[in-house]
């Protein structure tokens, strides 16, 4: 197919998804009736093309069916990345089920509370937790993947419908479920391909796991647009390296530790590569620096569990010109910088990003909506347009592109001053013998609070906290100076990979403990 023809191809897609949205279209069905010939999926060696996919997610679909899944059931997943997560992420929406994916570093009693709290009655693991409750399902017997799967009994697919509850990471406090819908992923994948471009032979190499908000985006969106997916369990240098020089990779998803992996392992690019979306936490100076000097096609965005993957994105050109900035808002997104009470502040001043759009999610889940159970549908028609208030500081400059500062949650006020952890943590990364940092901060009876630094120095790296000290006093003002420095060897993560705030927060409030 030419590049014209797949672009036509794809516009009629789009068209008729939108066309028959109220009549409810499989989207994968959709898919796969098309073109049905064409590459969906790369799992190492193997490949499935979307007529292939199509007939093997029947296959589990009817297999999950006849174990007694009904519409409307709400599914817990605990998988890694596999044929089968995207078999079951199909299959789900075919049933008219409800996915949860589940974050496979989480602790019994971490996944026991997220499936209590959205009373799943279905969990689909590799094997049984001890600890976790509720009727298992089991596929990695391998007997959904006939050559001639049975009918299912498919349900329709409505855009205001519930199609996943996804946890955030749980940076402070206990995680929350939000609620994601069709329509959600579909505003989500077209606002994205019309950002970042469809070509014919787009091959995504996905690395993010598919309980994140960022791996599904991948699924949905490659599945709409008709293009493949490259998929990778976990990150693995050897073999992410493997498939750059291997395979025609077009597009990667990466977080800046990942793409910092990358750059020290390689020297060499593939021609084909035409995007690196990275985001998921803040890119330092030196890396996108580094990045720039490697002529890699970087694009830096923000995104959100709740506003289903990506709010704005910074194309490689601009991020050459503004590096730190995470672009506009993707089209049909509105980025707002409001104050305290709500107001909205002019270019250059920081306040809460509020986001609003077709992609936001539908709210959290609560006990509200588990009472109303299986026979749960949204109230809120996909038409309406939804705001979510991020808890996220940052600022629109002159020409509307968004700058992310901090979550709001992790602004220190001490002595009535306003300290951003973000600025102290890159002050100190900037010490030749500094790892990683993390800025809190704690109660203190006279400041209301005081600055916390816990620091993680470089391998063989030493520097005493009298030093460290003196030099952040050469780069920042006296009230934001850390009244209270500690090292160790690692910073506490969250089960998402994430620096965990609360952990630091209660370590740099307690007591020292001499080693």
């Amino acid at each position: 197919m030419t590049t014209n023809a797949a672009a036509k191809s794809t516009a009629s897609f789009w068209r008729r998804c939108v066309i028959e949205a109220e009549s409810r279209v499989d989207w994968l069905a959709a898919r796969a009736a098309l073109t049905p010939d064409k590459l969906a999926l790369m799992i190492g060696q193997r490949r499935w093309t979307y007529g292939e996919l199509d007939r093997l997610v029947n296959g589990l679909a009817a297999h999950l069916q006849a174990q007694g899944v009904q519409p409307g059931d709400f599914v817990a997943v605990l998988l890694p990345n596999s044929l089968a997560y995207v078999c079951l992420i199909h299959a789900l929406a075919r049933l008219d089920a409800v996915l949860i994916p589940l974050n496979t570093r989480l602790t019994a009693e971490e996944i026991a509370w997220q499936v209590g709290h959205v009373g799943a009655q279905w969990l689909v693991a590799q094997e049984k937790m001890a600890g976790v409750t509720g009727r298992w399902l089991t596929i990695d017997d391998g007997g959904w993947q006939s050559a001639h799967p049975p009918a299912v009994d498919r349900q329709p697919l409505a855009l205001d419908q519930l199609q996943c509850v996804v946890f955030t990471s749980g940076t402070s406090g206990r995680p929350k479920g939000a609620m994601l819908t069709y329509g959600n992923h579909y505003a989500s994948a077209q606002a994205s391909a019309a950002r970042l471009g469809v070509q014919a032979n787009d091959l995504w190499l996905s690395v993010l796991p598919l309980y994140h908000v960022g791996g599904l985006a991948v699924v949905w969106r490659s599945c709409l647009v008709g293009t493949a997916v490259d998929l990778h369990a976990r990150f693995d240098l050897e073999a992410i390296n493997q498939a750059l020089d291997s395979n025609p990779i077009t597009l990667i998803s990466l977080v800046p530790t990942m793409l910092h992996r990358l750059l020290e392992s390689r020297t060499t690019w593939p021609d084909t590569l035409r995007l690196i979306l990275l985001g998921g936490a803040a890119a330092s100076p030196e890396l996108l620096q580094q990045a720039q000097a490697a002529q890699l096609p970087v694009a830096t965005t923000y995104g959100l569990t709740e506003a289903a993957s990506q709010v704005a994105t910074m194309l490689p050109p601009d991020v050459a010109r503004k590096p730190g900035s995470a672009g506009k808002p993707l089209p049909g997104t509105t980025i707002d910088i409001v104050d305290e009470n709500g107001r909205s502040l002019p270019p250059h001043t920081i306040g809460e990003i509020i986001v609003a759009g077709p992609t936001v999610m539908a709210g959290y889940w609560s006990a509200e909506c588990g009472a109303r159970s299986v026979e749960y549908r949204l109230r809120t028609p996909h038409s309406a347009l939804r705001t979510h208030a991020t808890g996220d500081m940052g600022y629109l400059d002159e020409d509307g592109d968004l700058w992310v500062v901090q979550r709001r949650s992790d602004l220190i006020v001490s002595g009535g001053e306003n300290v951003y952890p973000a600025e102290v943590e890159a002050a100190l990364k900037a010490h030749t013998t500094v790892a990683n940092a993390c800025v809190v901060g704690v109660p203190d009876p006279e400041w209301g609070q005081i600055v916390a630094a816990l620091v993680q120095l470089k391998p063989d790296q030493t520097v005493t906290e009298a030093a460290l000290l003196a030099f952040l006093r050469e780069q920042l003002a006296g009230y934001k100076q850390p009244r209270r420095l500690r090292f160790t060897a690692e910073l506490p993560q969250t089960a998402s990979g994430k620096i965990a705030r609360s952990a630091v927060t209660q370590i740099m409030a307690g007591p020292e403990v001499k080693g």
